[in-house]
């Protein structure tokens, strides 16, 4: 049977941590806006546009409550399985593209200790191109039951910020909320040498979901 990772209600939802520094002005915009509309035509002008881009960033930064689903490896992103690449030290790469309508959150893939999160700089081209593997990224590593299990959040042309939750060190359970990429962009995951893969090309996953592995 599945897992709760939360005692909140099945289905509710909340604002992903780190949001604020997109949602609180564009929000507080859209609210002075309409409070004005009714005494400045300007002011009523502005308000369509504010509000629904402080609807849309409501929707962008929603963290909903999940089950965690059962399984040694579950999916760390809302996304598109992009490619499924075979590594040089036998490992299996899992690339997940996460567009600006998936939720945003990132989950632990195993319950583990977090042994490394190392941040690297470079470019922000569009995360589905293949020269992303040079773009701003965060490198995790977790201590697992399978051993080493590395995880990559890289940013893209509009995901320019990534905030990870947790310091290494820190014991996490399967299907933790571990960080957060802002508008998109793209979640990597090593499978260890002889783990065989479960999802496909093009197949939808569910962050804490989505199992990645076979049995």
């Amino acid at each position: 049977m599945p897992h709760s990772q939360t005692s909140a209600p099945r289905g509710s939802v909340r604002l992903a941590r780190g949001a604020s520094p997109w949602l609180l002005p564009t929000v507080a915009t859209a609210a002075l806006s309409l409070a004005r509309s009714r005494r400045s035509r300007r002011a009523a002008a502005l308000a369509v546009p504010t509000t629904a881009l402080a609807a849309g960033m409501l929707w962008f930064f929603r963290d909903p409550e999940r089950e965690i689903a059962q399984g040694r490896v579950i999916s760390p992103a809302d996304g598109v399985v992009q490619s499924i690449m075979p590594w040089k030290d036998g490992r299996t790469r899992v690339a997940i593209f996460m567009s600006p309508l998936n939720v945003h959150v990132n989950r632990a893939p195993l319950a583990g200790t977090v042994t490394s999160v190392e941040h690297i700089p470079g470019g922000f081209v569009p995360a589905f191109n293949k020269e992303s593997e040079n773009n701003e990224r965060v490198v995790w590593h977790f201590d697992t039951e399978l051993g080493d299990i590395e995880m990559v959040q890289i940013a893209g042309a509009v995901a320019r910020r990534i905030v990870p939750y947790i310091p290494k060190g820190t014991k996490v359970e399967q299907g933790e909320r571990i960080g957060l990429i802002r508008f998109g962009s793209r979640v990597d995951i090593y499978l260890p040498a002889g783990v065989e893969v479960a999802v496909e090309v093009g197949q939808k996953t569910v962050a804490g979901v989505t199992r990645i592995d076979r049995d």
